[in-house]
């Protein structure tokens, strides 16, 4: 601080020294002064100068390292953002044709199996229809042979109770005739 304020001290006499400086020319801008003392001010400003140029230098420098790694930073970040945001949209659209398949097949596999239980059902109603056909052709036909059966062996009874009572019949006329003797 103590550098500035002297640097500041010296550019203001330099300044006067000009401002009262004598134009040997008749005006124009063109003054007359003491080169030597001027020179000597100029020379204490250089000396004074160059740590505070130095360090503004450095810290504009410094600065601007900082703001170029910034933007640097700045546009990866960016980059990488956009990248991300590509991503999860990538990922968002994916996530979606993903469920709207998943929907898809999960109606086209309910309408299968809708169809398939209305197949086994129409198969059902119709075997159990045949069975039951059949179940009363096989009674009928049980039917039939059994009153056949019976019927036969009631002939086959009749038949028998016909010959005993025939054999009865002749048993008792020669048991009503006597021997001769």
């Amino acid at each position: 601080m103590a550098n500035q304020e002297k640097v500041s001290e010296l550019l203001s006499s330099l300044y006067q020294m000009i401002d009262e400086a004598r134009s040997s020319f008749g005006g124009g801008g063109y003054c007359r002064i003491d080169r030597d003392k001027a020179l000597d001010i100029l020379d204490e400003v250089r000396r004074l100068f160059p740590v505070e140029i130095d360090e503004a230098q450095r810290i504009v420098s410094t600065r601007n390292e900082v703001l170029t790694q910034a933007e640097k930073e700045a546009e990866r970040i960016r980059r990488q953002a956009e990248e991300q945001a590509r991503k999860l949209i990538d990922e968002d659209e994916i996530q979606n044709r993903v469920k709207a398949k998943a929907r898809e097949i999960l109606k086209e596999t309910e309408a299968q199996h809708n169809a398939m239980i209305q197949e086994a059902e129409e198969s059902a109603a119709e075997l159990t229809s045949k069975a039951e056909r059949r179940s009363t052709e096989l009674q009928r036909v049980a039917n039939e042979y059994c009153e056949d059966v019976l019927r036969r062996t009631e002939e086959a009874l009749n038949e028998a109770l016909r010959e005993v009572q025939e054999s009865r019949s002749k048993f008792q006329n020669l048991s009503e005739k006597k021997p001769e003797n």
